[in-house]
């Protein structure tokens, strides 16, 4: 690829079944396992292999590992089963060797959520220790400008993992500071992905069941999703316990949003945030 020319924005076209759809609407997990995908094959095509198998300058197998994504402007609940709907997908590399993927959800009726994505490449400093995850170097494709989107979302990743932030949306961390923890065991077989990785996608999944549990009215109507921001920052290992800290919680006529740090307990090492904003459903 020469100079900053990229290709459009490639569309691809579904039709919402059961592996598609969750109890209100479109999976969110679906969601973000097929934007992950579509990222991935993306940078394959980028760098002209038939199939998203990379290795770093070095040769040592490297993989791409999202750092921080959003979801926003969420309608999930507008997709219902056999309704057709698409993602459009725009990949880019840009500085400090990452790839930014813009992700756009439509209906015949409209834009139903967009999903951004920041990932870098990968590799394991020690075989088959994932604590060994670090940055892996490639020469790649040519450097685009830093969208704002990106910038944004490189800013807040900073912020998080610094616990410099007071507000984010409606969730103000000093007037709603709750202490609430959940332990939880990710399990090899729903867990982690191919590459014996613990699943970026598996963090939005135990941060929604640490939700029901704590829901006070857990036979109503589950929220719908209207933002979910994510910042990682690393990984677990099979076998590692992981506790779900929400240091901050709100639940109001306007919705519900919560802030949850996951860290490993063994060694105490903070592996993610995650923010989350919802609305109250219909019943």
């Amino acid at each position: 690829m020469r100079g900053n020319a990229r290709p459009a924005a490639a569309r691809t076209n579904y039709v919402a079944g059961m592996p598609e759809l969750a109890f209100a609407g479109l999976s969110e997990q679906w969601l973000l396992r097929t934007c992950g995908q579509l990222h991935w094959s993306a940078l394959a095509a980028q760098s002209s292999l038939a199939s998203p198998d990379f290795y770093d300058e070095a040769g040592h197998k490297s993989y791409a590992a999202f750092t921080a994504l959003r979801i926003h402007e969420a309608r999930l609940e507008d997709v219902s089963e056999n309704q057709r709907f698409a993602i459009e997908a725009d990949v880019r590399r840009i500085a400090g060797a990452r790839h930014f993927g813009e992700f756009r959800v439509f209906t015949t009726e409209g834009a139903i959520a967009k999903v951004d994505m920041l990932s870098t490449f990968v590799r394991r400093e020690k075989a088959g220790d994932n604590h060994s995850v670090s940055k892996a170097m490639f020469n790649g494709t040519a450097v685009s400008p830093t969208p704002a989107a990106a910038q944004a979302l490189i800013e807040q990743a900073k912020r998080f993992r610094a616990g410099d932030w007071a507000r984010h949306g409606r969730l103000d961390r000093a007037a709603h500071v709750v202490e609430h923890s959940v332990d939880y065991l990710p399990c090899p077989s729903l867990d982690f992905n191919g590459a014996h990785l613990l699943y970026f996608a598996s963090f939005q999944s135990m941060v929604e069941r640490a939700e029901w549990h704590w829901r006070s009215a857990p036979h109503s109507a589950p929220p719908s999703l209207v933002e979910r921001e994510m910042a990682f920052y690393g990984n677990a290992n099979i076998g590692d316990r992981l506790v779900l800290a929400f240091g901050a919680r709100h639940a109001g006529h306007d919705g519900l949003s919560h802030w949850c740090s996951i860290t490993r307990a063994g060694d105490g090492v903070r592996i993610a945030d995650v923010v989350t904003h919802k609305r109250w459903s219909h019943e």
